[in-house]
């Protein structure tokens, strides 16, 4: 229970300090008038109030990552609890700060315009085609997952349920973001949130009383304990799996819809900084349950060993400890959640489309005119596995995360400011990703090399990108 409260206690006062430390680094200021102020028009320039903005950034990142990701990295051990704490304060809150702030202080520009800008047209129009892929990619499995597991939980067939969600994202993805988005969306988070607090208060009340036991973090622990160790390798498959609640480049696509409703430029620390720190506290309060629930991690791991997928842990975990009102629960998590990750995926595609076209948007004739065409292909991936798709997402999503660090670094040297804070993050994900991209099993999308190779080829390259940025750090700063 200690190790459950102080990981929530931390990410709380990351949040607090840390948080408003970085605010007043980045330089955010009232008296800059932000883009909403200036180019309102109706559809995606609409100011909200700062709650609202906060539950549509929470359930645009959050979705179902929090909750799987956590749970498939529970199976690595104690070690998830140290990843998502202190990825999340000095990673992934910074980074979705740093891409929410930096779009509001371009006309709230989407990823890959931002990405140009900072690093280059060839970093820009690589990124536009890869933005564009990881959206559409995240739009279909949150199609197919959410559809098949209606069917499951109905009976009604499967083509049903995925005419009926592309209907909604088509309408979500065209409509302005303050009819559907900007209304249901306070909800469904504020449902997530509840539905995370209801287990870990669980947990909680009934560890006081004495009827669950919480295990702790030990040093004999801090180990791997996944059930495949050979192919689940710590260092850096579990910084993969655990995205979401850690760090996810995903975050990046989603933060210029809020950069372009913000009237002022410190509720930045909230919506972004504090919506990631929300998500690590849910991710900490899944992957505790996961560990718990069935007695131990090991248990854990024989569990999904035998064909238990995430979506039967939730189901078993809300269904037990709550009823009738669980299986309302797990709705809500694993139905509705990535249904409203899904509809934001898609509108963020309208928009990078939009930005590389400089097509205005106030007219539905142009919304269509790009929104079609992004439908037609969506439905044709969804005939494509959706394992295929899934395990491609996972590095695509690290790999944004790479170079949006980087886009931060760069932007802190052209402004004259500590770039450490975000070249050291960023160069130790470059070793991550790298890493994976060579010892990862070919059915993760790996080369499975040898840890060996893979290690060494993977720090050389953090390093020489590291390299490579100071060198051009030195060119910046020198006089000409």
């Amino acid at each position: 229970m200690v190790t459950f409260l102080l990981s929530i206690g931390v990410l709380i006062t990351g949040y607090f300090i840390y948080g408003k430390f970085i605010g007043r680094f980045f330089g955010a200021s009232n008296t800059i008038e932000t883009p909403v102020l200036r180019l309102a028009d109706g559809v995606d320039y609409i100011p909200m109030k700062p709650w609202r903005m906060f539950m549509i950034q929470f359930l645009n990142i959050a979705g179902l990552g929090p909750i799987f990701g956590a749970i498939l990295g529970a199976m690595y051990g104690p070690w998830a609890y140290v990843w998502i704490v202190l990825g999340n304060i000095f990673m992934g809150a910074v980074h979705d700060y740093f891409s929410g702030m930096i779009s509001v202080r371009n006309h709230g520009a989407s990823l890959p315009e931002l990405v140009g800008k900072y690093l280059g047209n060839g970093a820009r129009q690589i990124l536009r085609i890869f933005t564009l892929l990881l959206l559409i990619m995240v739009g279909v499995a949150f199609v197919n997952g959410p559809a098949k597991l209606l069917d499951n939980y109905t009976g009604i067939p499967f083509d049903f349920w995925l005419y009926l969600i592309f209907i909604y994202y088509l309408l979500a993805t065209l409509l302005p973001i303050n009819q559907i988005i900007g209304r249901i969306y306070p909800f469904f988070g504020a449902a997530l949130l509840f539905m995370a607090c209801a287990v870990g208060g669980y947990m909680l009340w009934n560890g006081f009383g004495g009827s669950f036991d919480m295990n702790e973090i030990s040093f004999s622990e801090l180990k791997n304990m996944h059930v495949n160790p050979d192919k689940n390798i710590l260092f850096p498959m579990m910084f993969i799996v655990i995205s979401c609640g850690a760090i996810s480049g995903f975050h990046s696509t989603q933060s210029p819809m809020m950069a372009r409703c913000m009237a002022k430029e410190s509720q930045g620390r909230s919506i972004f900084y504090g919506a990631m720190v929300a998500e690590g506290i849910v991710a900490i309060i899944w992957a505790t349950a996961a560990m718990n629930y069935f007695g131990s991690t090991e248990k854990l791991n024989e569990m999904v060993a035998t064909g238990h997928d995430p979506a039967w842990i939730v189901k078993e975990i809300c269904q037990t400890w709550f009823g009738k009102v669980g299986a309302a629960l797990t709705i809500i998590g694993v139905i509705a959640a990535p249904i409203t990750t899904g509809d934001t995926a898609f509108r963020s595609a309208r928009l990078t489309i939009a930005d590389m076209f400089r097509i205005k948007q106030g007219s539905m004739a142009n919304r269509l005119w790009i929104s079609v065409p992004m439908f037609v292909l969506a439905y044709v991936l969804t005939q494509i596995e959706f394992s295929t798709i899934w395990k491609f997402l996972g590095l695509f999503n690290q790999f944004l995360s790479v170079i949006v660090l980087w886009m931060g670094a760069v932007y802190l040297l052209q402004i004259k400011k500590f770039h450490w804070l975000l070249s050291v993050p960023a160069t130790f994900m470059t070793a991550v990703t790298v890493t994976y991209l060579l010892v990862a099993p070919t059915s993760d999308g790996g080369l499975s090399l040898s840890t060996t190779m893979g290690y060494s080829i993977g720090a050389i390259s953090a390093l020489g990108a590291l390299l490579f940025f100071l060198s051009k750090s030195e060119k910046t700063s020198s006089p000409t």
